[in-house]
C-alpha cells in the first residue's frame, strides 16, 4: 500500500509536467476521490510549477472513472514482437484476455525494461511461449535488461 503522498511524489518525479499535450487524451492528469486529495494534488502542482519557474500542464481533476484504452493501445511493447504476440493469441484468442493476461502484462514489462534478464530467463518456460516465441523474447530484452538488478 502506498499513500495518495508517495503516489504524487512518484508521479512528480516521473514525467515532465512541463510538457504540454497535442491532445487531451495524451495529457497528464491526477485525479483526487476527496478534498485531502484535490488539496494535495493543487499543493503539489505548484510546488513543481515553482521548481520548474515555467508552466505546467498537469491537470487536477475529480475522478469519475477510467476507460480501457483500445487493443491496439495495450502491451505496445510486447507487440513490437510479433513471434510473441502469435504464441499469446494461441493462448488468448479473445483480445480482452489478451489485454487482461498477467503473462502479457508481465512480458509487457520485461520488454520495457523492468526486471532482469535473470529472472525472466527463469520464469520464461511458465508463459506458453513457443520455442521460437522464446528466443525471440530473449533476443529482444538482452539489450533492455540488465543481468541482475534488484526489480524483478
Amino acid at each position: 500500500m502506498v499513500s495518495y503522498e508517495q503516489l504524487l511524489s512518484a508521479f512528480w518525479n516521473g514525467h515532465d509536467a512541463a510538457y504540454m499535450p497535442y491532445s487531451i487524451q495524451y495529457r497528464s492528469a491526477i485525479f483526487y476521490t476527496g478534498d485531502q486529495q484535490k488539496e494535495l494534488a493543487k499543493e503539489g502542482a505548484q510546488v513543481e510549477q515553482n521548481r520548474l519557474g515555467k508552466e505546467i500542464y498537469t491537470a487536477v481533476e475529480s475522478f469519475t472513472g477510467f476507460y480501457v484504452a483500445e487493443d491496439y493501445h495495450q502491451k505496445y511493447y510486447l507487440r513490437q514482437i510479433p513471434e510473441v504476440v502469435k504464441d499469446l493469441y494461441a493462448i488468448y484468442p479473445d483480445p480482452a484476455d489478451f489485454r487482461d493476461s498477467t503473462a502479457a502484462a508481465r512480458l509487457n514489462g520485461y520488454l520495457g525494461g523492468y526486471g532482469n534478464l535473470d529472472t525472466l530467463k527463469k520464469n520464461l518456460t511458465s508463459f506458453g511461449l513457443s520455442n521460437s516465441g522464446q528466443k525471440a523474447l530473449i533476443q529482444e530484452t538482452l539489450s533492455g535488461l540488465a543481468p541482475a538488478c534488484p526489480v524483478g
